[in-house]
């Protein structure tokens, strides 16, 4: 019995798919999955607050029984703006620079995309 040995592994793909699948064709057929799920998001909220309000139960009361007050949850969104802002920043001294020497000096002609 022979062997035949390993066998070769092919990591070329075509020009416009990757792992993930084919690459969209524009920056608006990337937005349009995100509008669709933030459209599916608000209806569903609607509808579920419908409900609620229909069984008397007001966002109120939910927060009173979870332990949280309108005071309460303005200060938790205070300390994650004080966290998060800071290190917002701080990556983009890192990253836009790298994204604008990579848009300037990529090749003619091509796209972001290809």
């Amino acid at each position: 019995m022979a062997h035949a040995g390993p066998q070769a592994m092919h990591y070329h793909r075509p020009g416009n798919e990757s792992v993930a699948g084919p690459a969209p064709a524009s920056g608006a057929a990337m937005i349009l999955p995100l509008l669709r799920s933030l459209v599916k998001v608000i209806v569903a909220s609607l509808v579920v607050g419908t409900i609620l309000a229909h069984f008397g139960i007001t966002s109120e009361q939910l927060m009173r029984e979870a332990g949280l007050s309108p005071d309460r949850i303005e200060e938790l969104a205070r300390q994650a703006v004080a966290w998060a802002l800071p290190n917002v920043l701080l990556g983009s001294l890192v990253i836009v620079p790298v994204w604008l020497l990579l848009y300037l000096f990529r090749p003619p002609g091509h796209s972001s995309s290809e």
